[in-house]
């Protein structure tokens, strides 16, 4: 199948209105070919999204606007993968308007964001990568009122369930701006929608292995980081803007399944971080995966040995430190394990990604893209 030549006519749009109902200024045919131009571009549409919500709250209560502030805060900084994936098909199948891709792609920062302040909720975490999140904010602030610590944390939490929740709602509304007047502004839309379905799948099998309800084997586990974690930050992204710049629906669906194996592989090399990795490089906790009980290749790998499991009871008792638990995962070869299933899993996405014969351009992104998967400290 070459996607080179399946690809509908890009589409043109009226001058859209944000939420103060001033026209956009139309940006199609502006093309920013290069990278960094285009990430601020999404920049700049995150930033009038946030700033039109912030207008709005003043009517509301002072507290609100003040959220929004926060809110606008957890978009910063990360990696940029989904936007930049959204910009890399976009720009590979011939794309013009880079005002409703940035858009998209903002869409998908947003996503991000909103799944990460919900994260940190069911994790009943108050810090990521090392820095603070947005509830441990209002949980900092109940307890400086004199709030018992209980308190306190149900304050940080609750604060964040309602930012995610808005962050869910405005990275609807962002495609939806992006794909008005699309001849296929539903299969996109339905991108976004899917994203955030497969998510909550991914989010409940997590929570329901980590209780011991079941016994997944690695095909389940595997399953569930393909569902939490690579549907929105690489499926959908990379069928999304190929969808946007006219691609068929079914080239965009294999596009999606190029995505799909690098993405399982971000996640299996993230469970080998979570539980090898140095925490001043990663800012996450070796330990707390193995003692939460948290189901990843590498334990699910393990699951069956008696020296794993009487490792494992004894650090979670405090009569063992986690090193002794990694030390037992290593002698069984879990993580080398890990790591050639994740070389296993890139080297599928790009011989796919040939098969199709996408763009030059497209291809070596994809292949750097694939070198960091692998390499990546953090």
């Amino acid at each position: 199948m070459s996607l080179a030549h399946d690809r509908q006519s890009t589409h043109r749009r009226e001058p859209l209105l944000d939420d103060g109902n001033k026209p956009f200024e139309q940006q199609a045919h502006a093309t920013p070919v290069d990278w960094a131009v285009f990430q601020e571009q999404v920049k700049t549409s995150l930033a009038e999204y946030f700033a039109a919500q912030k207008f709005a709250a003043k009517a509301y209560s002072p507290a609100f606007v003040e959220l929004w502030d926060h809110i606008a805060a957890s978009t910063s900084g990360g990696k940029w993968m989904r936007p930049k994936l959204v910009y890399l098909t976009y720009h590979a199948f011939g794309g013009q308007d880079w005002r409703a891709c940035s858009e998209l792609a903002a869409a998908y920062e947003m996503l991000h964001a909103a799944l990460l302040v919900h994260d940190d909720v069911i994790d009943r975490d108050f810090v990521r990568r090392g820095s603070a999140t947005l509830g441990a904010t209002y949980r900092d602030a109940a307890t400086a009122q004199g709030h018992a610590r209980e308190a306190a944390d149900h304050a940080g939490y609750s604060a964040a369930i309602i930012a995610g929740d808005l962050l869910l709602t405005g990275s609807l509304r962002l495609a939806t701006s992006a794909t008005a007047g699309h001849a296929q502004a539903s299969a996109i839309l339905a991108t976004v929608h899917e994203a955030i379905f497969a998510s909550a799948a991914g989010e409940l099998d997590d929570l329901l292995f980590s209780l011991g309800r079941v016994s997944p084997g690695l095909g389940d586990v595997l399953n569930m980081e393909r569902l939490k974690t690579a549907v929105y930050s690489f499926e959908m992204p990379l069928r999304a803007g190929a969808l946007l710049a006219g691609v068929g629906q079914e080239s965009a669906d294999a596009l999606a399944a190029v995505g799909r194996d690098i993405g399982v592989a971000y996640q299996v090399v993230d469970d080998v971080l979570g539980t090898f990795g140095q925490e001043s490089v990663t800012g996450k906790s070796v330990e707390s995966d193995l003692r939460e009980g948290k189901r990843t290749i590498l334990t699910t790998f393990a699951q069956g040995s008696g020296e794993f499991a009487e490792a494992l009871t004894a650090f979670r008792d405090g009569r063992a430190e986690v090193d002794d638990v990694r030390a037992v995962l290593h002698e069984l070869g879990a993580k080398e394990y890990a790591l050639n299933l994740a070389q296993s899993l890139v080297s599928d996405a790009l011989g796919k990604a040939q098969q199709l014969d996408v763009p030059e351009f497209l291809y070596l992104e994809l292949a750097q893209i694939c070198d960091y998967v692998l390499a990546r400290r953090n």
